[in-house]
């Protein structure tokens, strides 16, 4: 894998786009917790793809931060921005798992991250109703709470359990619900356990502080994905796409893990062929099975 260090070519200082962008979201952290159970104001492309006042109002408050502080364009969720394959900006999310927020779960996130040609350098993702904060620089280790922690565990799936993105295509997925739902599948018969937080921004996170094995994202958006893909990597672990290619703010979706799980997760994957050829005709679950579960169900019935 490619080896992320600092560019030497950043127009900002990296210290203090840390300190500008932890300022900007230590000041949305009461906001954000107020507003806790915000009901939906802005419809997107679905009934269930929504933001609350609180997602516009925080995003207004962060981008206003980041852009006066460093000088840089930010590209939030709500109200977009410049192309984020370009340059030098931030990515934001204000409120990243909106829906578990609208319902009062507090498996949800404020995150930004500073993209440098396609790649995170700078990152955050605050747990305002956990009470945690996670912060990376590229070519550093990944701090939680201002410390440094150690590096992720090399873990099994069958050991420790996996996180698993949105099952649901919709208009906007690249990966057909077929392929997701036989990716979910195969990973709840193998995996020890699996986790679905509702939120890229807790997976990722959890990853990279080894509360998760792996975690599996379909979706492609760089404020969803870059800032954990830059705490992962600032950990220790592997990021790459389902592919098994380097993540980047292109790719069409994540794949963060140890890199024990991420080889396991990989070859499962690859197991299944081509995304697009992965149909729900003809195909029964029981015979999806790897040999061993499938004749442990069968002794079973």
């Amino acid at each position: 894998m490619t080896e992320h260090m600092m560019p030497t070519d950043l127009p900002v200082d990296p210290e203090k786009a840390m300190s500008v962008a932890a300022a900007a979201l230590d000041a949305a952290w009461d906001p954000f917790v107020a507003g806790l159970g915000a009901k939906a104001s802005r419809f997107k492309e679905s009934p269930t793809d929504f933001a609350t006042e609180v997602d516009l109002s925080l995003e207004r408050q962060i981008t206003d931060a980041l852009q006066s502080g460093t000088g840089l364009e930010v590209h939030g969720e709500e109200f977009g921005g410049p192309p984020v394959n370009d340059g030098t900006l931030w990515v934001l999310d204000p409120v990243d798992g909106t829906a578990n927020y609208s319902l009062g779960i507090p498996d949800v996130a404020i995150m930004a991250a500073l993209i440098h040609k396609g790649q995170p350098v700078v990152a955050l993702t605050w747990l305002p109703l956990l009470g945690m904060r996670f912060s990376s620089m590229a070519g550093k280790p990944l701090e939680v709470d201002g410390r440094a922690i150690e590096p992720v565990a090399d873990s099994s799936i069958r050991n420790v359990a996996v996180g698993l993105g949105s099952m649901n295509s919709g208009n906007r997925g690249t990966y057909t619900s077929a392929f997701r739902r036989e990716v979910v599948e195969q990973l709840s018969v193998r995996a020890a356990r699996t986790r679905k937080f509702g939120s890229t921004g807790v997976d990722l996170a959890y990853v990279s502080s080894s509360r998760l094995s792996a975690a599996v994202t379909f979706g492609h958006y760089a404020w969803d994905n870059a800032p954990g893909a830059c705490h992962v990597r600032a950990a220790g672990g592997i990021v790459t796409d389902l592919a098994g290619d380097d993540w980047n703010i292109e790719s069409q979706s994540l794949l963060a893990a140890s890199p024990r799980a991420h080889g396991e997760i990989l070859d499962l994957i690859r197991e299944l062929g081509d995304p697009a050829t992965v149909t729900e005709a003809g195909r029964r679950w029981e015979n999806r099975l790897p040999d061993p579960e499938r004749q442990w169900l069968e002794e079973g019935r």
